[in-house]
């Protein structure tokens, strides 16, 4: 008796009728590739036909498949947990090798900035721009703040890139003076 040659119309398969196994074609063929939600939809339908075939789950047999999961999910977060704690301590080897610089009391804070108003007199507002990276996210968020200097001889305009040192307070909101223009504006 001859075997049936007939074959399946799925082609990733390629399986005879017979039930023999995949024909050297199909091997050489690459793997079908799904988008996600595509790869979803077919789970949650393979999901729906086993739970026809196989009738509804008894209440025991939901609790032990929803623990088998949970156990999956929790050995995931332990190993994620492990290489997150080895990397924070590779980062706090890498700063205790070279310490932050700390500020001494009676030294002032000094800080370079961007001139973003020079309209009142002997006074400038300077923007300084902040970029770091988030702690948790890894992403890094830039922001910016502006500080009132007293700039004694108007030199400082729009645009400059100064530099401003830490001072006793000289009005309500000047707390910072003009120390020299790095950069003037074009």
């Amino acid at each position: 008796m001859a075997e049936s040659q007939d074959t399946t119309e799925d082609a990733a398969t390629k399986i005879t009728v017979s039930g023999s196994a995949p024909t050297p074609a199909a091997a050489a063929e690459p793997q079908e590739v799904l988008a996600p939600k595509e790869r979803r939809a077919r789970a949650r339908a393979t999901k729906a036909a086993k739970a026809r075939t196989h009738g509804p789950l008894t209440p025991e047999e939901r609790h032990a498949e929803r623990q088998t999961i949970r156990a999956k999910k929790a050995a995931e977060r332990r190993v994620g947990r492990a290489k997150a704690t080895a990397k924070a301590k590779a980062s706090a080897h890498q700063n205790a090798v070279t310490p932050p610089r700390e500020r001494v009391a009676g030294t002032q804070k000094v800080r370079q900035g961007v001139v973003v108003s020079d309209k009142a007199d002997k006074t400038i507002t300077v923007r300084i721009d902040v970029a770091r990276r988030h702690r948790q996210y890894q992403k890094i968020v830039r922001t910016s703040s502006t500080l009132h200097a007293h700039d004694e001889s108007n030199d400082a305009h729009v645009g400059d890139t100064v530099t401003i040192r830490e001072a006793r307070p000289l009005s309500r909101t000047k707390r910072w003076r003009l120390i020299e223009v790095v950069q003037r504006a074009k």
